[in-house]
């Protein structure tokens, strides 16, 4: 039996993402599955993300070091082929917790965070892929805040002073809007500036490129996005504790 939050079922709600995702493929000319569904967990409740878990849901991902420590050292338990990626602005004093659960650290957003990350992982022996965030939008303060500035951080990457991190591409966040030019003009310099880099550093496969959300995945799907981060179109608003 699905777990059911205001009156809907989390199973159906997956159906319903899947297949817009699908239909949006489709639009672009690209192949079926090229784009991952990652669902958004945060303020949801275990059971609800092993109902989404039993939809066959394997990509999750949290922005709250501390809740989704708890939450999925249970869920690993349930389920140990789930993935789970940290999302959102990370503070240093969270990473050690972070590289613990996570098998990639999205919105990376600066080099201080690039050196916690690998003195943390150097300390477990642990790998670990990021994304890094750039910034695109007036209304969002986070990420790199230049193509310039993203590219000095995978320089230090590319001279070998992060052995522990791999660089696996990039992500943004559109600014919130109803303006559909301004959504799409977002995620168009995410992707261009991700061309460019991806070219200069061809050492690193940085072709994962993580925009969109509940209200703009297809937009992102169609300007190359191939990880759309959604949450309430899933598990419903989320209630805060």
């Amino acid at each position: 039996m699905d777990k059911t939050l205001n009156n809907f079922s989390i199973s159906e709600n997956l159906q319903i993402i899947r297949k817009k995702i699908n239909e949006a493929e489709k639009k672009s000319g690209r192949p079926e599955g090229s784009v991952k569904l990652m669902a958004v967990s945060k303020f949801h409740s275990i059971e609800e993300i092993k109902s989404a878990i039993n939809a066959n849901q394997q990509l999750f991902g949290e922005n709250r070091v501390q809740e989704a420590k708890e939450k999925f050292e249970e869920l690993f338990t349930f389920s140990p082929n789930i993935e789970l990626h940290i999302i959102g602005q990370l503070q240093t004093n969270k990473v050690k917790n972070a590289v613990s659960i996570a098998t990639c650290i999205q919105s990376v957003d600066r080099i201080d965070l690039l050196k916690e990350i690998e003195k943390q992982c150097s300390k477990i022996n642990k790998n670990i892929k990021v994304l890094f965030e750039l910034h695109t939008g007036e209304e969002s303060k986070s990420g790199f805040e230049s193509p310039e500035k993203l590219d000095e951080a995978l320089k230090l990457c590319a001279d070998n002073n992060f052995p522990h991190i791999i660089p696996a591409g990039f992500m943004t966040m559109a600014p919130f809007t109803e303006n559909q030019t301004i959504i799409r003009n977002s995620f168009r310099q995410l992707r261009e500036t991700a061309e460019k880099l991806q070219k200069k550093y061809p050492q690193f496969d940085l072709s994962e490129l993580s925009m969109g959300m509940s209200g703009d995945f297809e937009i992102a799907i169609e300007e190359g996005s191939t990880l759309v981060r959604v949450g309430t179109a899933i598990f419903g608003e989320r209630i805060a504790n």
